[in-house]
């Protein structure tokens, strides 16, 4: 039988309860198609330095490569692509963490796994409040060319997901099934949806996986590990959408959090993560001035040009940046009195530049001239 690369990829993710790390120390050290023609001198000298069971060896001397076989046509008739970690494909992002998938399914446009992301997620049970919050700070940051990537759960990840869909940047879903399956099954027109505008739906699991509790954290660890940061809306303090801002910062992501009513059990986590020192967000722009001058400007770049190419819109990229320049400054005043120089530091754009831009915000009634300084408008 001819064996692909994907193959042995597929292969190494079937030895069974063998850490993602070591597998891919392994790789390291002896070559991926070497580690399953290994002679029986140097399967001992492995399995000594790495302590591998009888099975664990088992499944590198006679990998199942029927079943292998099995697995790539499902994925296909699932219309769905295999990427494997040492693809071109494979997200940059994700690599980066403790323990990335060796293996990912896709269905849709594989080209947002390596586009700018942030991720929102937050409680099933959301309120309407909660799930409005959801749909407007994700349509707003696709509009800003950012691909928003949640887990096609209810609530707060649907809201996202149909905040972003139809913006230009996209929308990323994260299941913890097969991608033969859509789970709930009330989402298979979300899906669908999903798919048919450009966006991406994605998983580790293997087709004909069904949904469990342990795949969800999981998931989880993927939705932050492909992301910038995670924005938590509406979560209870024991939450699956706590895990994932758990994971986040144990891969070095940023943790947005949106505050709720006290009254409002689901908002008890958002609270708790602001008290551990999670950004508060109101708006869009409270995380679009997170980022960095340099990825903005390549956001919006990036974005101008994926307009135009789409004859959406007759911006040039002139126009582009001067609405970035403005989403800049007016992220920078504060709905406080803001000291022009205070503006000038927020934004760290020329002084002349800053003057010019607040007049034209305060003629597009943004923002507005007060003793000390400017005010921004609600």
């Amino acid at each position: 039988m001819n064996k692909s690369n994907v193959s042995y990829w597929i292969a190494l993710k079937l030895v069974p309860r063998l850490a993602i790390h070591k597998k891919l120390a392994l790789v390291d050290s002896y070559g991926l198609t070497a580690l399953f023609s290994l002679s029986k001198h140097s399967s001992s000298i492995l399995t000594s330095a790495n302590n591998l069971s009888a099975k664990q060896l088992a499944a590198f001397h006679h990998p199942d490569w029927l079943l292998i076989e099995e697995i790539m046509r499902d994925s296909k008739a699932c219309d769905s692509t295999i990427i494997t970690f040492n693809d071109e494909r494979y997200p940059r992002q994700l690599k980066q963490i403790y323990d990335p998938p060796l293996v990912l399914f896709v269905q849709g446009n594989a080209n947002l796994l390596n586009e700018m992301q942030i991720a929102i997620v937050g409680s099933r049970a959301a309120s309407v409040n909660g799930r409005d919050a959801a749909f407007e700070i994700a349509q707003q940051l696709g509009k800003h060319g950012l691909v928003i990537t949640s887990g096609l759960a209810l609530g707060i990840d649907a809201a996202a997901h149909k905040g972003s869909v139809e913006t230009a940047a996209g929308t990323l879903a994260v299941v913890a099934t097969g991608l033969d399956k859509v789970y709930p099954a009330r989402h298979k027109l979300l899906a669908k949806k999903i798919v048919s505008h450009q966006g991406a739906i994605i998983s580790e699991f293997l087709p004909g996986t069904s949904p469990k509790a342990g795949h969800f954290p999981k998931r989880n660890r993927i939705i932050s590990g492909l992301s910038k940061g995670v924005l938590v809306v509406e979560a209870a303090i024991r939450s699956g959408s706590l895990i994932t801002a758990r994971c986040a910062l144990e891969q070095n992501r940023e943790v947005y959090a949106v505050p709720g009513s006290l009254n409002n059990p689901q908002a008890k986590g958002c609270h708790w993560l602001i008290k551990q020192g999670a950004k508060l967000v109101e708006q869009a722009a409270d995380i679009i001035e997170e980022l960095s001058i340099e990825e903005q400007n390549e956001l919006d770049l990036n974005h101008g040009q994926q307009l135009l190419a789409g004859d959406t819109t007759k911006k040039t990229e002139k126009n582009l940046n001067n609405d970035l320049c403005n989403d800049v400054l007016l992220a920078s005043v504060g709905f406080e009195i803001t000291p022009v120089d205070k503006v000038i530091s927020r934004s760290k754009l020329p002084i002349e530049e800053v003057l010019t831009r607040l007049t034209m915000l305060e003629l597009s009634g943004l923002v507005a001239v007060v003793p000390g300084g400017y005010l921004r408008l609600p």
